[in-house]
């Protein structure tokens, strides 16, 4: 028997972050009925303890030093950033945690909001349970996704369950600058919560295991991350490992022992070493599937192992194809176009570049990365390119010899590689380092996903002066 029509719904969604809002957004547009599942806050991690509050916190100290690196605007800067009115205005952004005008959103949508822990009870039926205990099932006439997205991994450090330790959602929420941090990790979120929290005041310590910053990019990357992070006062330990953590109950101090045979004494410890699917207590066991574990899926972000029918999707960072923001809301499109083909009694048949495709995530994955400086990429690194058995030709640049790039800081520097498959001769990867490294990123995935010849982008004349004209530089060194 079919529950009763109320909770009865084409699409259900698990998880209403920023993947679970948008595919629910686009099965509603196309006429088609859907419910987000929701146990914490509307919005997800993204919207309140990762990327809208880290970048809050990262903005004002790179506004200051953008001012400070033009002579002119820089004896006008005399001051420390004001840790209380940088938080404050990070608040602005979050809500502190506050979901009112997300929920809001939903309902002007048409999109039903079901507050609760779903998991899933069988095929296409979604078991939630609120906060108060009581129990609903929904059941979807067409399909269930799964967004249920990430959690911090913790390194095997002894004492670490022990001492309040932070990960993103403490780094990115605290109300006060600690005196001393000790970050452990070396990605993107020790990199910029270090960058965040010495702008404001605090001490930082990095505990790197690698001999390098950011090892899953061109070396150049982490190599100016690592100078950028120095110059701010940032204190990097390479090949070194936190063994055992303690904090001290009257001080409430931490000391970390370290597996060189040193300690160091902080007030807080960043845990920032990587994240596991949120998968522990989905009710994969009831549909045939491992617990715990990521969800693979094909490019339409179909379930692919174990489940039979076309009904089970995972979008964003739980099936860990591309676990970044904006590529979850690509593929979220991707999948709610799928459903609506597949409802429509279409095949969505994959492979050529249509709209219920999220095939771009296997080659040009835009990233940025807002330390000082600023680095981004997309596509693949050399080493990967290279691995792929593609002929490959780089190109590097200095993008302060640009004559924009010299007018927009007086001290800037910057580095432009690009990687480039001699066969198609088109640009298969490319890193930027520098300030509004960011920005620039954009060009490069246009030219990626286009498969732009180099002769014809050769025709894309950039203004002068702009530091956009390093794509010229880049084309000139090519030989065009």
């Amino acid at each position: 028997m079919a529950a009763p029509d109320e909770d009865a719904y084409d699409v259900v969604v698990v998880g209403g972050g920023p993947a679970g809002e948008v595919v629910a957004d686009r099965i509603v547009r196309s006429g088609l009925t859907a419910v987000v599942v929701e146990a914490e806050a509307v919005g997800g991690e993204c919207s309140y303890r990762a990327c809208v509050p880290s970048k809050a916190l990262l903005r004002p100290g790179a506004a200051r030093a953008e001012a400070r690196s033009v002579d002119g605007a820089r004896q006008a800067v005399t001051a420390a950033l004001d840790p209380a009115r940088v938080l404050a205005r990070r608040d602005r952004f979050t809500g502190r945690g506050d979901d009112t005008g997300q929920a809001d959103w939903l309902d002007g949508a048409g999109i039903a909001l079901v507050r609760g822990h779903g998991r899933l009870a069988g095929e296409r039926r979604v078991e939630v349970t609120a906060p108060d205990g009581t129990v609903r099932t929904l059941r979807a006439r067409r399909a269930v996704v799964v967004c249920t997205g990430t959690e911090p991994a913790l390194p095997p450090v002894e004492g670490l369950d022990r001492i309040g330790v932070w990960t993103n959602r403490q780094a990115t929420t605290a109300d006060a600058v600690p005196a001393r941090l000790v970050v452990i990790g070396g990605g993107v979120v020790a990199c910029e919560m270090a960058t965040a929290w010495r702008s404001l005041g605090a001490s930082a310590t990095l505990l790197v295991r690698d001999r390098a910053l950011l090892t899953g990019w061109e070396p150049c990357a982490g190599e100016e991350v690592t100078r950028g992070l120095s110059d701010l006062g940032v204190r990097i330990r390479f090949g070194v490992s936190a063994v055992r953590v303690a904090r001290d109950e009257t001080t409430r101090t931490v000391t970390v022992e370290t597996d060189d045979g040193t300690a160091l004494v902080c007030d807080e410890v960043l845990a920032a070493v990587g994240r596991r699917p949120r998968t522990a207590d989905l009710g994969l066991e009831t549909v045939g599937l491992p617990v715990r574990d990521w969800l693979p899926v094909d490019d339409t972000c179909r379930v692919t192992a174990g489940v039979d029918g076309d009904w089970l999707y995972a979008v964003g960072d739980v099936n860990r194809r591309a676990p970044l923001t904006h590529m979850a809301k690509y593929q979220a499109r991707a999948c709610a176009a799928a459903i609506v083909e597949r409802a429509a009694g279409r095949p969505a048949v994959t492979g050529g570049r249509q709209r219920w495709s999220a095939e771009a995530d296997r080659f040009a994955v835009p990233q940025a990365v807002f330390t000082r400086p600023e680095v981004a990429s997309v596509g693949l690194t050399e080493r990967a390119a290279r691995e792929a058995g593609l002929a490959v030709r780089t190109v590097e640049y200095r993008i302060d010899d640009v004559a924009g790039a010299a007018l927009h800081a007086d001290d800037y520097r910057g580095l432009a590689k690009l990687v480039v498959d001699e066969t198609r001769g088109v640009v298969v990867g490319c890193t930027l380092t520098g300030p509004m490294a960011t920005e620039l990123i954009h060009t490069a995935t246009v030219a990626i996903v286009g498969e732009v010849p180099l002769e014809r982008l050769w025709h894309a004349v950039p203004a002068f002066p702009t530091v956009s004209e390093v794509w010229l530089r880049l084309l000139e060194a090519y030989g065009l």
